[in-house]
């Protein structure tokens, strides 16, 4: 019996969801499946989603390239997804951002680099949730900035922040910068309004700009409800620069497309300052793929958060099954869990699961020194697939 067939009530069955061909997956050039397949590996690191693109982007951008319109862009004011923006987190969140201070980026990385850059001097600290997205936790190095972490904790029935230890060391560090991550990679926890009123009422004591990386604020699991930090009030907004994009919710991470909010008029005011073009510029195809996500692609949305929920649920009792003893809680959000393997004694689970178990997950102490122990596994998948990974992967934890 396969692990998913044990959880009928819980079975979704959606065209062009589960009916992936792993043939036509391992030919793909992207890095998620070449990197794997080279080694004769099956792939759950890389968060990058299996499924094929949304129909209504697929269209918009094979219309774009029959009409042979990929030339200059007429964006000398910026691109529509600075009104486009502004008006979805009005709608999702009853937030109402200024499109004036929208900005493109190419990705998140580079949005978090240009934000410190225009905030940070060598050698500031910068305090960042623990464990962490590994290139935000490079950046930092590369900068040259004080990493100051702000841990989770596994306190029985989930991830939470260490608030009791991270408050004094911010008192003692005084960190220039938070760089706040909701829904959070790798834990997939979502942060409720008193967390996030908390940090808020840290930032402001302690006069942190705060960095939201909400990448995958729609990947959220019901009852959880994404808040977007700038939302909790003009002084928050104030002291919060907003990085998104539609590339996790949509798999789009290709094409290279994100936005940034400035609430910080003073941030705005020096990125504006700075030689035109000086960070890049977005691609046609990825902006024409962005608005067809937002404003086309609900209905698509919905079957990718019913299957993404099965799986989660699908990988919480599994693993609770198989490998109790680990450290492990449900996903309130992204479609990625997060598994501390050191009460099983295993001190590199991903080279384990690499080696033995013949899948590619992700973990380890490039997530932050508090992983060492832990991996990451992606279940962004069919249902099929999943299988092979959840029994290479407790195969592997248990030999």
């Amino acid at each position: 019996m396969t692990s998913h067939e044990r959880f009928t009530v819980e079975r979704v069955d959606v065209p062009g969801f589960d009916d992936l061909d792993v043939d036509a997956l391992s030919a793909r050039a992207g890095a998620k499946w070449s990197r794997a397949v080279a080694d004769g590996l099956t792939p759950a690191w890389v968060a990058d989603m299996d499924f094929p693109v949304a129909p209504p982007i697929a269209r918009a951008l094979h219309e774009r390239i029959e009409r042979n319109d990929l030339g200059y862009p007429d964006w000398f004011h910026g691109t529509p997804l600075r009104e486009e923006f502004s008006r979805r987190m009005r709608d999702r969140y009853g937030w109402e951002p200024d499109p004036d201070a929208v900005r493109e980026q190419t990705d998140l990385i580079q949005a978090l680099q240009v934000v410190l850059r225009l905030s940070t001097m060598r050698g500031d600290a910068v305090a960042i949730q623990t464990p962490n997205y590994p290139p935000f936790l490079a950046s930092l190095r590369r900068m040259g900035l004080q990493q100051i972490d702000f841990p989770f904790v596994d306190h029985g029935e989930g991830w939470a922040p260490d608030f009791e230890s991270f408050e004094p060391m911010v008192a003692r560090r005084r960190p220039r910068v938070l760089v706040l991550v909701n829904p959070h990679n790798p834990t997939g926890r979502v942060h409720t309004r008193e967390e996030l009123e908390r940090i808020a009422d840290i930032a402001e004591r302690y006069d942190m700009l705060v960095i939201s990386d909400e990448i995958h604020a729609e990947l959220t699991y019901p009852p959880h409800q994404h808040i977007p930090f700038a939302s909790l009030g003009p002084e928050v907004e104030a002291r919060t620069v907003t990085l998104t994009s539609a590339s996790k919710a949509f798999n789009l991470a290709g094409l290279r497309c994100a936005v940034v909010h400035f609430g910080s008029k003073l941030l705005l005011k020096r990125r504006d300052a700075e030689p035109f073009d000086l960070y890049g510029a977005v691609s046609v195809p990825g902006v024409i793929a962005t608005l067809a996500a937002w404003q086309e692609c609900d209905d698509w949305q919905r079957d990718l958060l019913k299957v993404l929920d099965r799986n989660r649920r699908i990988v919480d009792s599994v693993l609770r099954e198989r490998i109790p003893q680990a450290r492990h809680h449900l996903p309130e959000g992204t479609y990625l869990t997060w598994v501390n393997a050191a009460p099983l004694g295993i001190g590199d689970p991903v080279t384990r699961v690499r080696e033995q178990g013949r899948i590619l997950v992700d973990g380890g102490l490039r997530f932050g020194s508090n992983a060492t122990n832990c991996l990451r596994i992606n279940f962004a998948t069919s249902a099929q697939i999943l299988d092979r990974i959840l029994d290479g992967v407790t195969g592997a934890l248990t030999a």
